[in-house]
């Protein structure tokens, strides 16, 4: 395999606070591969889409926008594929798919659901991978991004953080790296 074909970029919102520690308490029983691999995240941009765009021309249309914090909300814990588990955004659309919009340069984007994956089907499905360990996720989890992260993966190890850029100015320093 071709050395391009083994690195990923991503832009990617991780969730940080209370929100993160729920949610991974929840990924690390359910899916140790994954959580072993990156922190919860909402998928902002796929590696095909940035193919063409540069880590400074990225930061320049986020810069420029300069947008405001993004605000999700994700409804209960929704299976797809054989074992994946993911909560569906069900309010602040809208807004994703603008920030969508911003970072790529167009209105010509592809459809994308803002989602938080709790188990992906491509990794070994769990012992805990059941019904019972969801319960603590409910309807009307809220969360803020303040950040968009440039990711990295390489190989199948896990994803690294490139560069972070605020969404909010009054947010000039983000951490560098995902919470943990």
């Amino acid at each position: 395999m071709a050395e391009r074909d083994t690195v990923r970029r991503q832009l990617t919102l991780f969730v940080a606070g209370r929100a993160a520690a729920d949610i991974d308490d929840v990924r690390q029983r359910v899916d140790p591969v994954q959580f072993g691999l990156i922190a919860a995240h909402v998928t902002l941009c796929r590696e095909d889409e940035l193919a063409e765009l540069s880590e400074r021309e990225l930061a320049r249309r986020l810069a420029q926008a300069a947008p405001a914090p993004l605000t999700l909300v994700f409804g209960p814990p929704t299976r797809f594929g054989d074992h994946g588990m993911m909560l569906p955004c069900i309010d602040g659309a809208e807004a994703f798919h603008t920030l969508r919009q911003t970072v790529l340069g167009t209105t010509d984007i592809r459809a994308h659901e803002a989602h938080l994956t709790l188990a992906h089907p491509r990794n070994p499905r769990a012992p805990a991978n059941i019904a019972a360990s969801y319960a603590a996720l409910q309807t009307g989890l809220t969360v803020t991004f303040i950040a968009v992260a440039l990711i990295e993966q390489r190989h199948a190890h896990p994803w690294v953080v490139r560069a972070t850029v605020p969404l909010d100015r009054r947010h000039d320093r983000v951490p560098s790296s995902p919470p943990s």
